[in-house]
């Protein structure tokens, strides 16, 4: 068995990688395809180093084939395709409040523990989701990320006729858009990248490019001088932070969805309290996320292969990496684990 290696600075490297017979309560994976994700990236880029402890196998995007399972697992069973919630809960905390996808003692797979770049992957029985015969496994590795868009729509409590500004037009931006067209809204998306920028509009989304033309003068046409019920703020760029507020109806709501981990960002907190607006934080997935996600995607309605900008072999990670950071026009790029 084979896995990708990440090793710090920049590199990946392909190595062995024994199976791992699953405990009493996990399963063993033959994991078919691994999505790349903007925390990789990151990874790559060497500021997680510290946690990851290199060499390690990262990747949390996984769609599989279960292979093997424990004596207590009920839910899946040999040969079972599945979509994987790569979440390890710990113990309780007081802190959690029953909210365990955002407790304390958390781990993230994939990155605190080994992740999905490899050809066989054991984890937690509890983290397999089913995917009907009728989505491929290449569309069951989006499921993760299209869980993320779904579980921050259902923080924003949007609702149908609601018209919402989406502020970066990445892969999750990208979601999140399909995801509240599906739940009855009309999405407008800022997004800096001309190329995106004509994918959205062969989507028939509204578009708006914040540094050639003015966001408030364009949310504000596109809602008849109304401004929208909701921004998510997808970009983490300063910017967004500084103008979100400016978007907003009253008693409007922000999700925060980026992470903006560089800092303190300024925010007018006189409009909180003029308007009464809302900031809603929105982080990861929950069950019941992964299940909407996993629905939506056989549904149809999302176009979800126009997505995949990539599909390259285990053998191709480091030129995959690297392309991403030549490319800042791609969206996903999947990693074929068995090839």
């Amino acid at each position: 068995m084979q896995g990708a290696y990440y090793y710090g600075d920049k590199t990946f490297k392909i190595g062995e990688c024994r199976p791992t017979a699953p405990g009493d309560d996990e399963v063993r994976l033959d994991v078919a395809f691994c999505g790349v994700c903007g925390t990789d990236v990151h990874i790559y880029h060497g500021v997680m180093d510290k946690r990851i402890g290199p060499p390690q196998i990262i990747g949390h995007e996984a769609s599989a084939v279960v292979s093997e399972i424990g004596s207590a697992v009920e839910n899946v069973k040999v040969g079972d395709r599945v979509s994987i919630r790569p979440l390890r809960f710990g113990a309780q905390h007081p802190f959690d409040k029953g909210n365990p996808h955002i407790g304390k003692h958390l781990q993230f797979i994939g990155i605190d523990s080994p992740g999905a770049f490899q050809q066989s992957w054991t984890v937690p029985g509890y983290t397999c989701h089913h995917l009907p015969e009728t989505l491929s496994l290449e569309l069951g590795a989006l499921i993760e990320p299209l869980a993320v868009a779904c579980h921050d729509v259902r923080r924003g409590r949007v609702r149908s006729g609601e018209r919402v500004l989406v502020m970066g037009g990445g892969p999750i931006g990208v979601l999140i858009a399909f995801v509240l067209r599906e739940k009855g809204a009309s999405v407008m998306v800022s997004e800096v990248n001309e190329a995106r920028l004509q994918m959205l509009k062969k989507w028939n989304f509204e578009t708006v490019n914040p540094i050639t033309e003015n966001l408030v003068d364009r949310v504000s046409a596109f809602t008849k001088g109304a401004m929208v019920d909701a921004v998510f703020e997808v970009s983490g760029s300063a910017a967004a932070a500084k103008s979100m507020t400016d978007l907003l109806c009253a008693r409007g709501r922000i999700i925060m969805v980026a992470i903006h981990g560089n800092g303190p960002q300024p925010i007018d907190l006189f409009k909180f309290f003029w308007s009464e607006l809302e900031l809603i934080g929105a982080r990861l997935y929950e069950e019941e996320d992964y299940e909407e996600a996993i629905a939506l995607a056989d549904a149809g309605n999302i176009p979800l292969q126009e997505l995949i900008t990539s599909i390259r072999s285990l053998s191709e990670i480091q030129g995959v990496f690297e392309e991403i950071d030549d490319n800042p026009d791609g969206l996903k790029y999947l990693i074929n684990c068995q090839e």
